[in-house]
């Protein structure tokens, strides 16, 4: 790899790290105070943005889309450029993201310390499903092994998509659920659930038989005896 390349991926890694928090710090603390400014014109504007960052991911996943890029782009820096544009689209969701009046609810006492268990388990939950995935790997820096093995232990055992109970349980776990916070959560999960069977498809086109029975194994999708 050259230096550039290796600069670009790089600097890629640290723009998604810097996306990740600046998501963390806006949900859990800019937006824990209620706007007093903004309906239903911002509810929309809102959704707009977020479905643009999340037609990124699924136009990403498209064979033919991925073939359009493999043939422009060495297959190196392939998932550097998925994680430049899903960084920056982020970042852009953050800065132009109109505020939302009102309050849902506001937990206090052992109503608020309930709240933050959910939220922490959340965050563990992400944490645990992360751990089994390569972060160099996540973060553009090293490319994915051609048959990376599929994950089916730890919390994959539990469901097949931890990852996203992690985050409706950190989103929605907030003690004082905000405007803000709730037109986040509501649109972000409903675009999860919404891609969840697409995705699934992609990986039964992967792994066959092995992605087939692991769904026979672990029926949930998402929430247990739920989805």
């Amino acid at each position: 790899m050259r230096t550039f390349e290796r600069l670009f991926v790089w600097i890629g890694g640290a723009l998604f790290v810097l996306a990740l928090a600046a998501t963390s710090y806006v949900y859990f603390v800019r937006w824990s105070q209620p706007s007093s400014t903004g309906g239903a014109a911002a509810v929309v504007q809102d959704g707009a943005l977020i479905t643009v960052f999340a037609l990124h991911h699924s136009l990403f996943a498209r064979d033919a889309v991925k073939g359009a890029l493999a043939r422009a782009l060495p297959e190196r820096l392939l998932r550097s450029v998925y994680v430049w544009t899903a960084s920056l689209l982020l970042l852009a969701v953050l800065t132009f993201w109109q505020p939302v009046a009102g309050v849902l609810f506001d937990a206090r006492g052992a109503a608020a310390a309930a709240h933050a268990v959910v939220q922490l388990t959340g965050v563990w939950l992400i944490a645990r499903a992360v751990a089994r995935i390569d972060p160099l790997d996540l973060a553009g820096i090293r490319q994915p092994a051609r048959a990376d093995p599929l994950q089916i232990r730890g919390p994959y055992a539990w469901v097949r998509h931890p990852l996203y109970l992690g985050w409706i349980l950190a989103l929605f776990g907030a003690a004082t659920m905000t405007g803000d916070r709730l037109t986040f959560a509501v649109v972000t999960t409903t675009y999860l659930v919404v891609a969840i069977p697409f995705e699934e498809r992609s990986l039964r086109r992967t792994y066959g038989e092995t992605y087939a029975a692991y769904e026979r194994s672990v029926r949930w999708r998402i929430v247990p005896f739920v989805y």
